[in-house]
C-alpha cells in the first residue's frame, strides 16, 4: 500500500449534520430523549447518550411532557399526534429534503393516488414516509416492483406517485421509474434522491475504480453506507466495510498500490480520520520488520509461561473428561478447564458434544494464579463469534438460520447461536392477524435489519428471506419458461372469471374458460383458495409478466370426442340447454352444444322454440351439418319427425279449396302451393 485516496464528499451529510447540532443544543438544557438512534453510528450515539440523550424506540415511552428530539429520518403522522397527546416538548431535526416527501406523499393520497414508495424494507425513513399515506406499498427494486403489479393487476389503471428513498442508488431510481411509465398511464415521478448522496455515490464509483482496495466506513444498518459498499464492490473486488478502526483488517490492504477511503452519510470526521492515520502508519512500516521471525528455543519457553488475562482467547487440546469440568491444555503454565454445563445444559450428554483429543477454542473467564488454574468459557466465545456473524450479516445481506424460542408482544425470538434476534409480526412471513405460535420450535431462517451489541438488541426479518427466494424462484421460473410447461401450484385467489395460480414464486392465471370442458358459471365451482392443482402454460409476455394456464385436460376434449363419434347424417340424443329467438342450443356431449334452428325445431311453423321445447328436455335430434374449423354443429328435430300428410282437397264450407303445403320427408317444404 502506497497511496491512499479519501473522498472528499465522505462524512457526515447536512441533515445528519443538522440532527447532531440540535441534539447537542437541546442537550445543553437538559436531558432529552430521542425516538431510535439519532443517526446510524454507535459512536456518535454513545456519546450523546453521555450527554443525557436517552434513545426510546416508541412515543409510548416518553414521560408525559417530556422532551424529545426527532431525527433526520423522520416519523409517521401518527407519532406527531402520540407526542400531542403526551404534551410532549419536540425538537424536530426531519431533514427538510424528507419532509418534502412527507407532503408529496400527503397530497397524492389527498388525491386519491396510488403511492409506490423506492427504498429498504424497515428503514425509519421509508416507515416514516408510509405513515403520510393511506394508500401505499413499498418496493425495494424493480423485481418487487414488477411482482407487484403481476399480483394486482387492477394497479395499472390507478393514478401512481412514485417517490424515492433519500438515500436510494440513481440506478434502482432509474429501473423503477422506467417500469412504472412503461406500465401505468396516469404516473408521477418524484426524483428524492439527495444531492449529497448522488454525489458520494459517483465519488465512490470513480475511486473504486482506481484503487485495488477499498475501505467504506459507515453503519452496519445506515443505508446509505450498505448502498456505497455495494456501489464499490462493482468497481473492486477488495472491499471492507467498516464502522470504526479497530475493525480494520490491514493485512487485506498489504497488497493493494492504492486504497480508497470513503464514508456514509451518518459518519463524523473524526472516525474517517482515524481510519485514515491508521492506514498511513501502515506505509511507515519498514516491510522487512514486518516478516515473521523464527522463535528460538528462549522466546518458545517464554511463550509457555506467559501471563494469560481474562477476556484472552486460547485454543487447547482437551486431555480428560469428569462429571463436572472437561481439562484442557491451553500450552501454557496454567491448567484450563470448562464447567459441563456449558455443554449439557440443552440436554445433551457430554460425552456426544466433546471427546478427549478434541481442540477447543474458549475464552478466559477467570485466572487463578495461585492454584495455577485458568476457567474457561467456550460459550461466551461462541456467543461473541455469533455477534460477529450477526453483524457481518448486516454488512453482507447473508442469511442465518436460527430456531424461533418464544412470542412475545408484537413478535417472535429466533435463536441464532445463541443471539435472541427479534422478529415483528409484520415480518415473521404470516398474514396479519395469524397466530405466531405456530412458529414456535420451527427452524426459520433471517435476515438481519439491525444490530446494537451494546443494548443487545437484534432485529430480523423472515419475509425478506421469504420474498428473496420468491423472486430467486420466479426468475428461475421465468428462464425456462415455455408454452406447454406443467407446475404444480396452489390456488392463491379466485375472482369472478377466474383462479390466480402460484406455480412456485410466480403467480398466473387460469381463465373460467380454462378450467372444464363443461359448462361452468363461477371459478368457485372447480376452485377454492389454498387448492393443489397441476396447470401447464397457454401463453405468456415476459416483458409484462403475465402467464395465462390452463387446467383442464387436453386429452379430455370434447371436440375431438365428438368427432370421432359422430358424422353428418347421424342421430344423437341432445339436452335443450337454451332458448333463443332464432331456435335452441343443446348439447350433443358435455362441453359440445349444437344449434337446432327454429325452422328444424317442428315440421310446422312456430312463432318460438318456448312454443316445442323446454331447457332441459332430452330430445333425438338429426345432425344435419359440421364446421370443423369453427366447431359448430347444426342439429334438426325436424328431419327426424314424421312427415306432414299430402296435401289434400278441402272443401270450405263458402265452397273455396284450402291451400296447403307440400311437406318433403326430410322435414323441409317444397313446391308450389297446391289447389284441388
Amino acid at each position: 500500500m502506497k497511496n491512499i485516496i479519501v473522498a472528499k464528499s465522505a462524512g457526515f451529510c447536512f441533515g445528519v449534520s443538522r440532527s447532531v447540532s440540535m441534539a447537542e443544543k437541546l442537550l445543553e438544557e437538559g436531558n432529552a430523549y430521542s425516538l431510535g438512534p439519532l443517526i446510524h453510528n454507535n459512536d456518535v450515539v454513545s456519546y450523546l447518550e453521555e450527554k443525557g440523550l436517552s434513545v426510546i424506540d416508541t412515543p409510548e415511552e416518553l414521560p408525559v411532557d417530556g422532551r424529545v428530539i426527532i431525527r433526520s429520518h423522520g416519523v409517521s403522522k401518527e407519532v406527531y399526534m402520540t407526542l400531542k397527546e403526551k404534551s410532549a416538548q419536540v425538537c424536530d431535526a426531519t431533514c427538510p429534503k424528507v419532509k418534502k416527501i412527507h407532503e408529496l406523499v400527503s397530497e397524492a393520497s389527498d388525491a386519491g393516488r396510488f403511492v409506490v414508495i423506492i427504498g429498504m424494507h424497515g428503514h425509519p425513513e421509508v416507515e416514516a414516509v408510509g405513515g403520510w399515506c393511506s394508500d401505499y406499498v413499498i418496493c425495494e427494486n424493480i423485481l418487487e416492483l414488477s411482482e407487484l403489479f403481476s399480483n394486482n393487476a387492477e394497479l395499472l389503471d390507478k393514478p401512481i406517485t412514485m417517490v424515492v428513498q433519500t438515500t436510494q442508488t440513481r440506478s434502482n431510481f432509474t429501473e423503477c421509474a422506467n417500469f412504472l411509465k412503461k406500465m401505468c398511464t396516469n404516473t408521477q415521478i418524484f426524483d428524492t434522491i439527495c444531492g449529497a448522496t448522488s454525489k458520494r455515490q459517483e465519488e465512490a464509483e470513480k475511486i473504486a475504480a482506481l484503487c485495488g482496495a477499498m475501505v467504506v466506513i459507515g453503519g452496519k444498518h445506515s443505508a446509505n453506507s450498505v448502498h456505497l459498499a455495494e456501489i464499490c464492490r462493482r468497481g473492486c473486488d477488495n472491499v471492507q466495510f467498516i464502522s470504526k478502526a479497530d475493525e480494520l483488517d490491514m493485512d487485506r490492504l498489504s497488497g493493494a498500490e492504492s486504497v480508497g477511503i470513503t464514508a456514509g452519510a451518518s459518519t463524523p470526521s473524526w472516525i474517517i480520520k482515524e481510519v485514515s492515520n491508521k492506514m498511513s502508519e501502515e506505509i511507515k512500516i519498514d516491510a522487512a520488520a514486518a516478516e515473521e521471525k523464527e522463535l528460538s528455543f528462549d522466546e518458545m519457553l517464554e511463550e509457555s509461561i506467559k501471563t494469560i488475562y481474562n477476556g484472552d482467547k486460547v485454543t487447547g487440546c482437551v486431555i480428560a473428561i469428569t462429571g463436572t469440568e472437561i481439562s484442557v491444555d491451553i500450552g501454557a503454565k496454567y491448567s484450563g478447564f470448562i464447567p459441563t454445563t456449558e455443554f449439557t445444559d440443552d440436554g445433551i450428554n457430554v460425552e456426544d458434544a466433546v471427546k478427549v483429543g478434541d481442540t477447543i477454542e474458549a475464552v478466559v473467564v477467570r485466572v487463578n494464579d495461585v492454584e495455577g488454574t485458568v476457567m474457561l468459557s467456550k460459550k461466551r466465545l461462541d456467543a461473541a463469534k455469533s455477534w460477529i456473524a450477526v453483524e457481518e450479516a448486516v454488512e453482507n445481506g447473508n442469511f442465518l438460520e436460527g430456531v424461533v424460542t418464544e412470542e412475545n408482544k408484537g413478535g417472535i425470538v429466533v435463536s441464532v447461536n445463541g443471539v435472541r434476534v427479534f422478529v415483528p409480526a409484520s415480518q415473521s412471513g404470516l398474514p396479519k392477524d395469524a397466530d405466531l405460535s405456530q412458529l414456535l420450535k420451527q427452524k426459520v431462517r433471517v435476515k438481519i435489519t439491525e444490530v446494537n451489541r451494546g443494548r443487545k438488541r437484534v432485529v430480523g426479518s423472515i419475509r425478506a428471506v421469504i420474498q428473496k427466494e420468491r423472486r430467486e424462484r420466479a426468475e428461475a421460473i421465468w428462464n425456462e419458461m415455455e408454452v406447454g410447461n406443467k407446475y404444480h401450484g396452489t390456488v392463491k385467489s379466485m375472482t369472478s372469471y377466474g383462479a390466480f395460480v402460484d406455480i412456485g414464486g410466480i403467480d398466473g392465471m387460469v381463465h373460467v374458460s380454462e378450467m372444464s370442458w363443461g359448462r361452468i358459471k363461477n371459478p368457485a365451482e372447480m376452485f377454492s383458495v389454498g387448492d393443489e392443482v397441476d396447470v401447464y402454460v397457454i401463453s405468456f409476455d415476459r416483458e409484462k409478466r403475465k402467464i395465462s394456464l390452463g387446467y383442464k385436460d387436453p386429452a379430455e376434449n370434447p371436440w375431438l370426442k365428438f368427432t370421432s363419434t359422430y358424422n353428418v347424417g347421424d342421430t344423437a340424443e341432445v339436452k335443450i340447454v337454451k332458448l333463443m329467438t332464432f331456435g335452441a342450443f343443446a348439447e350433443v356431449l358435455p362441453g359440445v352444444d349444437g344449434l337446432i334452428h327454429i325452422s328444424q325445431i317442428a315440421n310446422r311453423r312456430i312463432g318460438k322454440p318456448e312454443e316445442v321445447l323446454t331447457v332441459g328436455d332430452v330430445v333425438e335430434a338429426k345432425i344435419t351439418a359440421i364446421d370443423m374449423d369453427n366447431h359448430k354443429i347444426s342439429l334438426s328435430i325436424r328431419a327426424l319427425a314424421e312427415p306432414a300428410a299430402q296435401p289434400v282437397a278441402v272443401e270450405e264450407e263458402n265452397g273455396e279449396d284450402a291451400l296447403v303445403y307440400e311437406v318433403s320427408t326430410d322435414g323441409e317444404a317444397k313446391g308450389d302451393l297446391v289447389e284441388e
